[in-house]
């Protein structure tokens, strides 16, 4: 398989007259959308019908109305052939599916409501309290043992040490529905996914849609939210390589790494990327120094870290983690003896595969790049033995905007790759 080629010039875009890059733009675009948003209704009822999880249930009764009426309003522009201001409706459409719930949830859990947040918004927020009682977000194998049975899961944190600073408004000012982890999760991602639109030109719609209205990403900001600011952080990045600005795209990934181990790899991709690029000097101080600098708390108790943050996530904790989702590597460990180790093993070949692939054929361009992280991730996400359903946002997001990072024109001496890489 091959990724797609780059061009030779800055500024002269590709040529896309495939069979989907002509269904997406036909009628200009709206006949994919409504498509887009019909479905996503479907999907946001059934979840709000029969979800065994209470914030998604919650969820879908409030993003199927949203999406049923932006569906109705682009099937109408579609009918009348009427322009559409299609980069306005999907902000929009973003306030109703995802903003509107998560708001709505918040305020019922200050209200008293239990049910109206998913675990990682608790141990998030459990992490900004250790954070400003003790120096570390993280409690260690026995502090972890000696909790009951039923709260040791919670009691994990398999974050970076920077996602604790989004639980320092409920540690500072207690419950309040603005002190939700949520919140402040909705507000850096919109923040970042802003400042990356801005950058490119024409402003990409649709990659813009796989990053907020999408179901996958307006269900988990709004019942859960961590994934969403590293993903938003991520896009920035690539958007400030792709438009010639590496230094802000270090100090964009490297917030994302300071938060999640997801998006190491991104960093990675991005360092080949400024290497080839002559901008290494400019990028690599703030994409390593940020999440270096973030690990200092995690340096009052180096163990706590590692049994948090590494021995947890490889099935090594004292409770197992609930991320166990039918993709091949969790099959692999349930059905094929010694399977962990199996899984782990292909794990490993398709990590080393993608290295060889960067060192013979690095990215040149932030849209190369793209495909790269978002290959590698997919690939690493469906033969990790313990991971969920809902980070196939990252992949999808990632390819999502990988034609869109091909349209700005910086100068040819910063992005410049005349063939791009291939994946054999």
């Amino acid at each position: 398989m091959r990724l797609p080629a780059q061009t030779a010039r800055a500024g002269s875009g590709p040529s896309r007259t495939g069979p989907v890059a002509r269904l997406d733009r036909a009628a200009g675009g709206l006949a994919a959308d409504a498509a887009l948003y019909g479905l996503s209704a479907a999907f946001a009822l059934i979840t709000a019908l029969t979800s065994t999880l209470l914030p998604h249930r919650a969820w879908g009764a409030i993003a199927a109305w949203t999406y049923l009426a932006m569906f109705v309003v682009v099937g109408t522009q579609f009918l009348l052939r009427r322009p559409a201001l299609r980069t306005a409706l999907t902000w929009v459409a973003w306030a109703g599916v995802a903003l509107l719930p998560l708001v709505v949830q918040a305020v019922q859990r200050a209200g008293g409501r239990a049910d109206r947040a998913q675990e990682e918004v608790l141990v998030v927020e459990h992490m900004g309290g250790r954070l400003a009682d003790t120096g570390t977000p993280y409690l260690g194998p026995e502090a972890i043992s000696a909790l009951p049975p039923g709260e040791q899961l919670l009691g994990y944190a398999p974050y970076q040490p920077g996602m604790a600073v989004f639980g320092l408004p409920r540690a500072a000012f207690g419950d309040a529905w603005w002190t939700d982890a949520r919140i402040w999760f909705a507000l850096v991602t919109a923040g970042a996914l802003v400042a990356a639109v801005r950058l490119l030109r024409p402003h990409p719609v649709r990659a813009v849609q796989f990053a907020t209205v999408f179901p996958i990403c307006a269900l988990t900001l709004a019942t859960g939210g961590d994934d969403l600011p590293v993903l938003a952080l991520s896009l920035l990045a690539l958007a400030c390589c792709a438009s010639g600005r590496f230094t802000a795209a270090g100090l964009a990934i490297g917030a994302a790494a300071a938060l999640k181990l997801f998006a190491l790899p991104v960093l990675a991709v991005l360092l080949v990327l400024a290497y080839t690029s002559g901008n290494l000097r400019r990028f690599a101080p703030l994409a390593l120094g940020v999440p270096l600098i973030a690990l200092l708390p995690a340096a009052v108790d180096s163990d706590a870290f590692a049994e948090n943050v590494i021995r947890f996530p490889l099935g090594h904790g004292l409770v197992t983690s609930p991320a166990q989702s039918p993709f091949p590597g969790y099959l692999i460990t349930q059905a094929v003896p010694g399977g962990r180790y199996v899984a782990a093993g292909l794990l490993v070949a398709a990590g080393l595969a993608i290295a060889v692939l960067l060192v013979r054929r690095p990215p040149r361009t932030a849209a190369t790049a793209a495909l790269f992280c978002g290959y590698g991730l997919l690939a690493a996400i469906l033969l990790m033995p313990t991971t969920r359903f809902g980070y196939l946002l990252y992949p999808l997001a990632l390819l999502a905007w990988s034609p869109a990072l091909r349209r700005p024109s910086p100068p040819a001496s910063t992005l410049d790759d005349a063939s791009g890489p291939r994946l054999t």
